[in-house]
């Protein structure tokens, strides 16, 4: 029993064989735990961001800082899947950079791209792959390259490279290093693109909406957008946050889409009517777009763009600051329309429009956005 105990302690105490790892100094481990989380730092950075230029950005020069390098690149993979492009680049010589293309498959790059493996190579004039024409193009000389395939969902992304290590040779711990940043990347660049593609859908869908909204009674033709444009100056005055901002511009467009069911059986038969009064088309409108999370606080401005300052309007006889601001905006906004669809023409539209507005101020429309219509009317061809 005495002599397992010793040899227990012999073990516990004897040093570590020839051929095992030593241990991480506390040196060593505090500088892995400074790079973790300057690598959380940077994902809430990266996730943060929603444009794509931006984002690209960051990841460039987070790779710089990381990688002690001179300069980074991030190519991302075209449509068609076969080159490589510069969605961002920087210096004199940028727009020549950008309108290059990297077959997948040449060069150090589109080598990383195609084989999904990364590269070091620390001296690019010995690697017949090198691709020179870039540094002709930007000016700049290219002695070492770290490259990484960005990949999301067995889909490669792009490829993040950094250049020019400042402190000798890049090594398989900055590969390392940068295939975790490359990781990070990947998934915030496919989300933001995937959001751009729904922004663009969104905007294109918004412009046709406006086109059939023209077509729904006569002398429409601009009006949803000239809305919306007004609107949105009177808003900007009176101190409007992004969010209502957004939704006001939304209603702008869309709060008189009610007017296409007119000739719907199928919709006026949810509201149990045969032909539709026009007190109903703000009630319309809304139920048509119920369920677009997107534009779901436009809905109560929308709702309510024929109330009245003084209780007197429709559908609800709301009051005074009861109606939602946007709503009394689009009030002022819709009856300055009317003037301007019935005939009336530039100049004598502007000062004829001022006076409809202080002559209901108080009355139809809400004092404070009078005198913001009033103020945007000292120069209306920049908004109206």
């Amino acid at each position: 029993m005495a002599e397992n105990t010793q040899q227990s302690k012999t073990a516990a105490t004897a040093p570590a064989t020839a051929g095992a790892a030593p241990a991480p100094s506390a040196q060593e481990r505090g500088a892995g735990i400074s790079t973790a989380l300057e690598l959380f730092e940077i994902a809430n950075s990266l996730n943060a961001t929603l444009d794509l230029d931006a984002l690209l950005m960051k990841i460039g020069a987070a790779a710089e800082k990381l990688l002690d390098s001179e300069a980074s690149s991030t190519m991302l993979v075209t449509d068609d899947k076969k080159s490589l492009y510069f969605k961002v680049a920087s210096g004199d010589k940028s727009k020549a950079l950008k309108s290059m293309l990297l077959p997948i498959g040449q060069g150090i790059g589109g080598s990383v791209a195609k084989n999904r493996k990364p590269e070091i190579v620390n001296d690019c004039q010995k690697d017949p792959r090198f691709a020179g024409k870039f540094d002709k193009a930007s000016g700049f000389v290219t002695r070492s390259i770290l490259a990484v395939h960005m990949e999301y969902r067995s889909e490669v992304v792009g490829v993040v490279e950094v250049l020019n290590k400042r402190s000798g040779p890049y090594t398989d711990s900055d590969l390392k290093l940068l295939q975790s940043l490359a990781s990070l990347a990947s998934v915030a660049i496919t989300n933001t693109k995937i959001m751009a593609d729904q922004k663009n859908f969104f905007s294109h869908t918004l412009e046709i909406m406006g086109a059939v909204i023209e077509t729904a009674k006569p002398a429409m033709t601009g009006h949803p957008m000239r809305s919306a444009k007004l609107a949105c100056a009177i808003g900007r005055i009176l101190g409007m946050d992004e969010y209502e901002y957004r939704m006001l511009y939304y209603a702008g467009i869309l709060h008189d889409v009610g007017y296409v069911a007119f000739n719907n059986p199928a919709v006026l038969s949810d509201f149990g009517v045969v032909k539709a009064a026009e007190e109903l088309h703000p009630t319309m409108s809304v139920k048509m777009l119920e369920g677009i999370r997107m534009i779901e606080g436009a809905l109560p401005m929308i709702q309510s763009h024929h109330e009245r300052f003084d209780g007197t309007g429709y559908p609800s006889k709301l009051y005074g600051e009861a109606i939602p601001l946007g709503a009394r905006i689009l009030r002022l906004t819709e009856c300055m329309e009317e003037i301007r669809m019935v005939g009336l023409k530039a100049p004598d539209l502007y000062p004829h429009a001022v006076k409809e507005a202080e002559d209901g101020k108080g009355t139809s429309f809400d004092p404070k956005v009078v005198e913001a219509f009033v103020e945007l009317m000292k120069q209306p061809e920049s908004v109206w």
